[in-house]
């Protein structure tokens, strides 16, 4: 909103001339949001207290110490929702095809995470929707959302014929597999595989919230290179006009999952929920196939699909052997089974988060 009434007023007032940065934009985009959660938190954790009564159910099964978090109230996702999505409103250019697929797919995915969440709280247990609803809604959001992604790319005339579904190799530079139709199925396995991989890394207090701020932060870089011609040229990536509007947006992430932090930080306050988890894969799922770089995704994401394999494993081995690997799925709990703190689960992934950031970001340059 911001964009479209003041940059007008450049020719006047030259200091309007700073809303026609995407990097300034970000940075209030950033702040906004962090301001928003701050604001919001308190009343938000008040009113789901008064709401859910005894709170998120916690498992039997799970580590001992999860049991003394009873009464913590869930659906703490929401204000990273409305947080991310106002101050995108404000911040962003709103006549930007990718801004609004972004952020309908967020929304979208909300809504999935939201009715768990409700029917959790219900029905007093930790099964939601059906997972085969869930995983539907899932599906038919990201497919939708592909298609008016390949569109999009496919309006601008600067666009290869093939590069609208090929598939971006890292490491290696001018090279696009091309998947034809098959890339619809691969990306909306993409979008659908964040989103879930980093529901099942929600575990911990905190656990999720930073490796998703810190991959928002990768794209918050990589969408302004790749957006920008001159930059994507240089560093021998694929260009793609109009994706630079997507650092606003990946802004607005980092600021909500910061500001969330404050009151999701051990000992919790507020649990994200099914309704933020969702929500922010899905996020970083649409940005990633948008901006050629679903590959990419899976290093600096690295967490969630290590916890995500983790499950895997577990449920193949029970079902093959009747034995598991793991003393409990996903991994951070093995880890508590063992003796491990909280904390020290949660720092420690925080750590490897980081690490494979980076590694996601040597990827640009090693080509």
């Amino acid at each position: 909103m911001f964009f479209h009434i003041l940059a007008p007023f450049a020719h006047h007032f030259i200091f309007f001339n700073l809303f026609r940065y995407i990097t300034f934009r970000t940075g209030g985009a950033l702040t906004t949001s962090l301001i928003i959660c701050f604001v919001l938190g308190p009343r938000l954790i008040r009113w789901l207290r008064q709401k859910q009564g005894e709170g998120q159910p916690i498992r039997n099964d799970g580590p001992e110490t999860h049991l003394k978090k009873k009464g913590t109230p869930t659906m703490g996702g929401l204000m990273i929702l409305v947080s991310s999505i106002v101050s995108t409103l404000l911040w962003a250019d709103m006549s930007n095809a990718y801004t609004w697929i972004v952020l309908l797919v967020t929304f979208g995915f909300g809504l999935i995470g939201f009715a768990d969440d409700y029917q959790k709280l219900t029905r007093r247990s930790h099964h939601g929707v059906s997972s085969r609803v869930r995983l539907l809604l899932q599906v038919i959001i990201s497919t939708l959302a592909v298609f008016a992604i390949i569109h999009a790319a496919q309006l601008d005339h600067a666009t290869q014929p093939d590069q609208a579904t090929g598939l971006a190799i890292p490491f290696l530079k001018d090279f696009l597999v091309p998947l034809g139709w098959f890339y619809v199925a691969f990306t909306v396995f993409v979008i659908v595989g964040a989103s879930n991989a980093v529901n099942l890394t929600d575990g911990l207090d905190g656990l999720a919230t930073v490796p998703v701020m810190i991959v928002a932060l990768c794209f918050c870089f990589i969408t302004y290179l790749v957006g920008n011609y001159d930059f994507a040229k240089y560093l021998q990536l694929y260009h793609v006009q109009g994706a630079g509007e997507l650092t606003v947006f990946c802004g607005a992430l980092v600021g909500a999952c910061l500001g969330f932090l404050w009151f999701n930080a051990p000992p919790a306050q507020v649990f994200m929920g099914d309704t933020g988890s969702l929500a922010l894969g899905s996020a970083l799922g649409t940005i990633a196939v948008i901006i050629k770089h679903e590959l990419v995704l899976a290093i600096v994401g690295g967490l969630f699909v290590i916890e995500t394999v983790s499950v895997i494993i577990q449920v193949a081995s029970f079902k093959l052997t009747g034995k598991r690997v793991f003393r409990m799925a996903p991994l951070h709990h093995h880890f508590e089974k063992l003796g491990w703190s909280e904390p020290t689960v949660v720092i420690r992934f925080w750590i490897i988060a980081c690490i494979l950031g980076l590694v996601g970001l040597a990827t640009l340059k090693l080509r």
